[in-house]
């Protein structure tokens, strides 16, 4: 179990089905008392180690050891920095293939909440915990310093070791405070979304619906609403083997969209399929969309029926940033496949760094009905040359 200080073992030595006793297994970076001070852990790997994400103190800087950096804990308890630049974690978890994700949320450095991946040695993007370098020979020389109010991929150009924001969510349209990550891997039990990722947001409590892709090692993807209405303020989140999805929430310190201060909630797929945008992928051109169900060809191919624009934020000291450098990209084309199952979108003025939203109110399937949710936003960080 990961809490701020620690990770504690917890032991049923007399088989009630009750922990009776807690050990300290790993402790290695600091705690003050802040009220900021979070700790978030992932699930233990194939070796018996795991990741641990440490919220700055206050989430502006380092007054203890560690705090705004993401430490490896193996096996036997040794406690190892693994990447810098964390500024407010409020969730962790994996994709299908073992990759680490954690959610960063809006503040100094971070114009937006976003998802981001974890890589060893790297920096995720705020300096404010780079006192700890000195402390952590395995991880070399602290990188350059960010300029303040360019933009993060201008940054990562410059330094190697900044890992640009993988999925940002776009402030109020894709909530306030992401949080958990849980991965569906149940073979269908869920629905039609096997081995994406599920994102909690606490303060609008909502369950955000992620699809990735990473092009020539660089990752990137796309966010889609999925549902809302949860009593509380949604942070962790778990897949049971059934395929159903577990979502606990907490309002305390943060108000939520959820009246309730506290819920855990069970969300079942009723078995009917809803007409989705299923795939968002990057192609040289534009996009390829793929849905949960054939589409109507004369309405996937009226341009009308589509709308995109782009916006960025600033990478930035100051808290947050407003949505920044918009353009009006211009769809020249949609084309159907011949399963009717995907369309794609040939555009022109497609924006490195750049947030793509995408509504596709227009589109309808075969019955006529149109899209549960017509809104996705694709950040774009490679161009895919390959598609």
């Amino acid at each position: 179990a990961t809490q701020r200080p620690e990770i504690t073992r917890l032991k049923d030595t007399d088989g009630d089905g009750a922990a009776d006793v807690f050990q300290t297994h790993a402790d290695g970076w600091g705690v003050s008392g802040d009220y900021h001070e979070y700790a978030f852990g992932s699930k233990l790997d194939a070796n018996g180690d795991m990741l641990i994400t440490l919220c700055l103190t206050g989430s502006f800087s380092s007054k203890v050891p560690f705090r705004g950096w993401a430490m490896k804990v193996t096996s036997d308890g040794q406690t190892i920095p693994y990447s810098s630049g964390v500024r407010s974690p409020g969730g962790m978890g994996t994709d299908s293939t073992g990759n680490v994700f954690y959610t960063d949320n809006q503040g100094p450095w971070n114009g937006t909440c976003g998802l981001k991946v974890l890589r060893e040695g790297k920096f995720m993007g705020h300096p404010g915990g780079w006192d700890w370098y000195e402390d952590a020979p395995n991880m070399g020389k602290r990188p350059q310093e960010p300029e303040s109010g360019s933009r993060i991929l201008t940054e990562a150009a410059n330094i190697p070791e900044l890992v640009p924001t993988v999925v940002m969510f776009p402030y109020n349209k894709m909530g306030k405070s992401a949080s958990g990550i849980v991965c569906d891997q149940s073979g269908g039990k869920f629905g039609p979304f096997e081995n994406q990722l599920f994102v909690s947001d606490q303060s609008q409590s909502t369950v955000m619906r992620v699809d990735l892709e990473e092009v020539d090692g660089v990752w990137q993807g796309v966010c889609f609403p999925f549902r809302r209405g949860f009593a509380s303020g949604n942070v962790g989140m778990e897949m049971a083997p059934n395929g159903s999805m577990f979502v606990g929430g907490t309002n305390r310190g943060w108000g939520s969209t959820g009246p309730r201060p506290f819920a855990v909630e069970r969300l079942d797929w009723t078995g009917k399929i809803p007409f989705e945008i299923k795939h968002m992928k990057s192609t040289t051109d534009g996009f390829d969309l793929e849905f949960t169900q054939p589409v109507d060809a004369a309405t996937a191919t009226d341009l009308a029926g589509y709308e995109i624009e782009t916006y960025t934020y600033e990478y930035r000291s100051q808290y947050g940033s407003p949505e920044v450098d918009p353009t009006k990209p211009t769809i020249t084309s949609a084309t159907v496949s011949e399963d009717e199952m995907h369309v794609r979108l040939v555009i022109d003025g497609l924006q490195l760094g750049h947030v793509h939203e995408l509504h596709s109110n227009g589109v309808r399937n075969q019955d006529g009905n149109p899209l549960l949710h017509p809104q996705a936003y694709y950040t774009l960080n490679k161009i895919n040359e390959a598609n």
